[in-house]
């Protein structure tokens, strides 16, 4: 027989003396919540980094490959990834992959000791196990997502709250993992990290295999050999991957014409551009922008 609570009421009491992290000058504000499906990986969000925000990303179901910073990752149901600002992320690597995630970005942060907008210190790396916070994280993210996409009077204000909770279960979660998930045995690259640097600085220019190396002083053999065995991508792959993430951030997120964003990415011709993008994304740019459905928050 199934042994019944008897207890009539529970009260779970608050600390009082309990410290908040989000006071003072720290005060976050939510940019947006998003939702992947399973079904979307086929058109992937390709590397790209956010300058003046964090996003924490939740995923919820599947499994693939991601590249973040300079590493390869195997992520899966359960991870939480936090992308501090300046973060490289490419978000589907894995042939054919599927994963369906929550996105939470936020702005507005002041960690003590921490660069603007970032959440967490560099060195705890960005991938953890949300573990026994998972479905408290997931159901946070899916009344965000319905306020702010049902149109819900107030959603901005009650989901500054409900962000606010997220932020702090996050901060748990990382605190109790002392080292990323799937960090590679061998001590890292010098070449390779200065490698992805010089590309992440100058990806608008026109590059090439050679100028990069001329540029950093090395051979071009020896610097593709290196930078690939770190990365997974050869130099220009990763050079095309950067310049398409950066296009589909300037499609979502500004009113720029598809011509103008081929132009200021170094290419030389519209056409060209259109080629990349669908060949890296599975679409057009054009049909990718108005596909990808943002909405705004209530006043």
């Amino acid at each position: 027989m199934e042994k019944r609570d008897r207890k009539l009421q529970v009260q779970c009491f608050v600390k009082h003396n309990a410290e908040h992290i989000f006071t003072g000058d720290n005060a976050p504000r939510l940019l947006y919540v998003s939702r992947q499906r399973l079904d979307a990986s086929r058109y992937p969000r390709i590397m790209h980094a956010h300058q003046d925000y964090t996003e924490v990303v939740l995923i919820t179901e599947g499994k693939s490959n991601y590249l973040i910073d300079h590493r390869q990752y195997t992520v899966t149901k359960g991870n939480l990834l936090v992308y501090n600002p300046g973060i490289v992320h490419d978000e589907v690597a894995a042939e054919g992959a599927e994963v369906e995630t929550w996105c939470v970005a936020v702005g507005g942060l002041r960690m003590p000791g921490l660069p603007g907008n970032a959440l967490l210190p560099g060195e705890k790396g960005c991938v953890f196990r949300a573990g026994a916070l998972f479905e408290e994280m997931d159901a946070l993210c899916g009344i965000m997502f319905r306020l702010l996409s049902g149109q819900i009077a107030g959603a901005s204000t009650h989901c500054h709250g409900l962000m606010l909770s997220f932020l702090t279960m996050a901060l748990a979660v990382a605190s109790h993992q002392d080292r990323t998930l799937d960090e590679p045995e061998e001590e890292e690259s010098v070449l390779g990290n200065r490698v992805k640097q010089y590309i992440d600085t100058h990806f608008r220019e026109p590059l090439t295999l050679q100028s990069i190396a001329d540029a950093l002083n090395v051979s071009t053999y020896y610097m593709a050999h290196v930078f690939k065995k770190m990365s997974g991508y050869a130099p220009m792959t990763y050079l095309q991957k950067r310049r398409i993430g950066e296009a589909q951030t300037l499609l979502i997120h500004t009113d720029q014409s598809i011509s103008e964003i081929a132009y200021s990415l170094g290419y030389d011709a519209q056409s060209h551009f259109n080629q990349q993008f669908s060949r890296h994304v599975g679409m057009p740019p054009g049909e990718f922008r108005k596909h990808y459905i943002v909405r705004g928050q209530d006043s």
